[in-house]
């Protein structure tokens, strides 16, 4: 499985950026595709995540409310819609599949090359 993140970008607190993974390859594999990412200095963290087959959500406690992840199994994308961005949410942010396991927020076995998202406050 092949991904490729995009739509990355310079944005202001309070503004919003729409994330896009497309995935390629063996897409027929893929049991959940999440969104993580890594800021400057920290480590990377879980941010959201979807069952490719139910469409089944799971969020991190910080962005609950402010993103959402959906997917478009024809065009075989996930997106990410953030809203309401924070300074603390710049980070790089990559896209991921898990082809192993249901599981939302581990076993992931596929990676993307990562997309920046700066906000600026």
């Amino acid at each position: 499985v092949q991904l490729q993140a995009s739509g990355g970008g310079l944005v202001q607190a309070g503004g919003s950026l729409r994330l896009s993974c497309a995935a390629s390859g063996r897409t027929f594999s893929v049991y959940t595709m999440g969104w993580f990412r890594q800021a400057p200095g920290k480590e990377r963290e879980f941010v959201a995540a979807i069952n490719w087959s139910s469409g089944n959500t799971y969020y991190a406690a910080s962005v609950k409310g402010r993103f959402t992840i959906s997917r478009d199994n024809a065009k075989n994308t996930v997106y990410l819609q953030t809203n309401i961005l924070k300074p603390e949410d710049t980070a790089v942010y990559y896209c991921a599949a898990n082809t192993r396991s249901w599981s939302w927020n581990n076993q992931y076995n596929y990676w993307g090359q990562g997309t920046l998202v700066t906000v600026s406050s």
